[in-house]
């Protein structure tokens, strides 16, 4: 039997410790994830509920990647180069300067329509008062935080109800956990529920998320800085990110049965009868 890794005992060449001691030790328990995903749909402005979820179904790999990248030579120079990566995403002005078409442009546009910071998800995560500690997990998982909507923008997903599932699904791809499978597919459903009767393939879309996640080499893990420069479609490329092919179906059949894909419940139709064959 294989002994125990000791991550409170390794450290990176500046000395940050990989693992702070006194950071509680997650504990698995699929009934305390399934009971605030109830609270969840009952109040799903509540994001406390959505990080007791991913406490409650911690990933067995969540800190060999967190080693694997920390302790490495990428890991170092991603720390040194981008220590706080919504420092660089706010600065609209500087992303402007790269060349019409690139991804900081993309990145732009999608921000200042949604009227989104990264600095704002910085606070609503920091609201929730959940203690910091000064190791690499720390920094890893804060950087998983900030290049959310970076997702968005490269995926091609939208921040209607099928987009953030895609979101999540693709982020499981990305890295998996119990926590993203339940919420993206259970958000899923949902959508589903509120179009019944449609032809739209929703968990085709999800599911196509989640392989192109699986797919495609780690955004964590890659120069943001670089990439923002690039433009967009050469960073797909490269990123191997294809079309939401299932996604933008989805969106078309709804429209054609008179839903809108951004708010699904607003219809002219009775919401108690399913939507027309």
């Amino acid at each position: 039997m294989s002994k125990a890794i000791d991550y409170t005992s390794l450290r990176a060449a500046d000395g940050t410790v990989l693992r702070h001691p006194e950071r509680p030790q997650p504990r698995y328990s699929l009934p305390r994830a399934v009971k605030n995903f109830r609270l969840l749909m009952q109040d799903k402005e509540d994001t406390s509920l959505v990080f007791k979820i991913y406490e409650s179904l911690p990933s067995k790999h969540f800190m060999p990647r967190v080693r694997a990248l920390t302790l490495s030579e990428r890991g170092e120079l991603l720390r040194r180069t981008e220590p706080n990566l919504p420092e660089i995403l706010d600065d609209h002005a500087a992303l402007r300067r790269t060349a019409k078409g690139s991804l900081a442009h993309a990145y732009c546009d999608f921000m200042e329509s949604e009227g989104l910071s990264a600095a704002g998800l910085v606070t609503e995560a920091e609201s929730l008062g959940r203690p910091k500690y000064p190791d690499l997990v720390q920094w890893f998982a804060e950087r998983s935080r900030d290049t959310h909507d970076l997702f968005h923008v490269l995926t091609g997903y939208g921040r209607d109800a099928l987009g953030e599932q895609c979101v999540l699904l693709f982020t499981h791809g990305q890295s998996p956990t119990h926590g993203h499978l339940l919420i993206g597919y259970a958000g899923a459903a949902n959508v589903r529920k509120m179009v019944w009767g449609s032809k739209a393939p929703v968990i085709g879309a999800v599911n196509q998320a989640k392989r192109t996640g699986r797919g495609a080499p780690r955004l964590i893990e890659q120069p943001i800085r670089e990439l923002l420069k690039q433009p967009l479609e050469r960073v797909r490329e490269a990123l191997n990110i294809p079309e939401p092919t299932k996604y933008r179906e989805c969106h078309h059949i709804w429209r054609e049965e008179g839903l809108d894909p951004y708010d699904l419940l607003a219809t002219d139709r009775d919401d108690a009868e399913p939507v027309a064959a």
